[in-house]
């Protein structure tokens, strides 16, 4: 893990995701790369838009802002690179992390419910949606990121061998033990045991690991998700997402982003 992107917002949050960064930083030897997105667009910042002192002003506003920002503790002796974009398109982060080269992206969240999270999102959802490497949600301050124990859950088809890959990687990273589970919920879903165990065992076999599979049975994914993670007391919850957009994420949705939005505890998504 040389490198960690942490796009802030000088929000209490974004403080907590870059000192869970700091804290892998210093156990992995890690850059960590600061962006902040203003919220400016392209009309406002051509000659039609605002002056272009004004502009400056910002910038140099902003600069100073994000210096101040950064002026903690916990960042002594890791080396932090600021970023400053002028928009605030949340692909972007994708792209800068793509440019440096960056193994993790940690972000923080409020988490949103109801008619807001329908219409609107989170700016972590659209991270979520975009990023193709591993986005870590943090909604609460952390002092010591030390992760034991990890639930992944998982329908276990066919396209979710590379991510469960990615996963087991993740966790042996962190040295942390990984419970794997599958939620069986009433309805369309609704698999016998003995059609959960057989898909399973041919996911088992097509990624060619070792691991034990739990069948957690509850009324939504996200629900048994949720509960499961409190039972087995995990620091983490890893999800795999397909990272949907448009009408199809309208209309169907997202169970990493819907959990991403709604856990307690820390979650790391990781594409499909």
């Amino acid at each position: 893990m040389k490198k960690i992107i942490v796009p802030v917002d000088f929000s209490d949050q974004s403080s907590y995701a870059l000192e869970v960064a700091a804290s892998l930083a210093k156990k992995h030897n890690s850059e960590i790369i600061i962006l902040h997105m203003l919220e400016l667009n392209s009309v406002m910042i051509s000659s039609e838009g605002i002056p272009q002192e004004q502009v400056v002003f910002l910038l140099k506003l902003t600069e100073k802002r994000l210096k101040e920002f950064l002026d903690k503790p916990f960042l002594k002796d890791i080396t932090v690179t600021p970023i400053i974009k002028h928009y605030k398109v949340f692909s972007e982060v994708n792209e800068v992390a793509e440019d440096h080269k960056a193994d993790l992206i940690v972000m923080g969240s409020h988490g949103v419910d109801g008619l807001e999270e329908i219409f609107i999102g989170s700016n972590t959802e659209r991270v979520v949606r975009n990023a193709k490497i591993p986005v870590l949600i943090i909604k609460e301050q952390i002092k010591d990121f030390d992760v034991q124990s990890i639930v992944y859950a998982s329908n276990f088809e066919p396209e979710g061998v590379k991510a469960f890959h990615k996963v087991k990687a993740f966790a042996d990273l962190l040295k942390a033990t990984v419970n794997y589970v599958y939620v069986n919920t009433p309805g369309d879903n609704f698999l016998s045991t003995e059609d959960t165990y057989t898909r399973i065992a041919e996911f088992i076999s097509t990624a060619n690991a070792a691991v034990e599979v739990e069948i957690y049975n509850d009324y939504t994914v996200e629900k048994g998700i949720l509960n499961y993670s409190n039972t087995t007391n995990a620091d983490l919850i890893a999800m795999a997402t397909h990272g949907r957009k448009g009408l199809s994420h309208f209309f169907m949705g997202s169970i990493g982003e819907d959990i991403a939005n709604h856990a307690s505890v820390p979650v790391v998504t990781f594409k499909i």
